[in-house]
């Protein structure tokens, strides 16, 4: 299943979110703008479900067989990493963030750029952050794709203004913890060319497992 994560999880544990189009789903794009297909055949039916000019991201092998309704525009090296570590000691000062932070965590994502992120995003799963004395977002870190005994943890991110002080590693721990608390084992999808990242991934158990494409599509054309 995390040889075609995106798919699987829109067709297993998230099948309640997916806009289905025969062997194509995506989120909806308020949620993510993440898509996947049972196999590049697929490809025809997700480009059927966008809008001309909508924007969606996939997760590739290599070179994508696109349709001509179909363009790519951008594109970046992707690591999938899994955790083989001890589990973490749980904290208790870092907040969980609920809807009411979207506001807070937009800006910060916009800020930071840690991938796709939406008003809804929040919905996928436990969102954790940290703020400063006056309640400001510092950091974050939330669950995204769900397979069947697995969660991803991903849109891990910290304000410049406040690297190099550990935030990212206790959400991530954080994180590890609760997944397994949870009964589940945790995964994540990185820039191969993020070399701090990956780093700091490592050291808290997590191992390369496979490389990906993320690839941004847009339907520029009648299917």
């Amino acid at each position: 299943m995390l040889d075609n994560p995106i798919w699987s999880a829109l067709t297993t544990e998230q099948a309640h979110l997916a806009m289905r189009h025969g062997d194509a789903a995506r989120f909806p794009p308020a949620i993510t703008t993440l898509a996947g297909v049972r196999d590049d055949e697929a490809l025809r039916a997700l480009a059927r479900s966008l809008s001309d000019g909508e924007l969606v991201g996939v997760f590739a092998d290599g070179t994508l067989a696109l349709p001509r309704a179909l363009s790519e525009i951008d594109g970046a090296p992707l690591l999938q990493m899994i955790h083989e570590g001890p589990t973490p000691e749980r904290s208790s000062d870092i907040d969980v963030l609920s809807p009411r932070d979207v506001p807070s965590m937009v800006a910060l994502a916009e800020r930071t750029r840690p991938g796709p992120f939406g008003p809804r995003t929040v919905e996928l799963g436990t969102f954790l952050g940290v703020r400063d004395g006056e309640g400001r977002l510092l950091a974050m870190a939330g669950q995204r794709l769900r397979l069947p005994g697995m969660i991803e943890i991903s849109v891990v991110c910290t304000d410049p203004a406040h690297a190099g002080r550990g935030l990212a590693a206790r959400l991530m721990s954080e994180q590890l913890a609760r997944i397994h608390h949870a009964g589940a084992s945790a995964f994540l999808h990185v820039r191969a060319d993020n070399a701090r990242a990956i780093a700091l991934y490592e050291r808290l158990g997590f191992r390369p497992r496979r490389r990906f494409r993320y690839v941004v599509l847009r339907r520029a054309d009648q299917a």
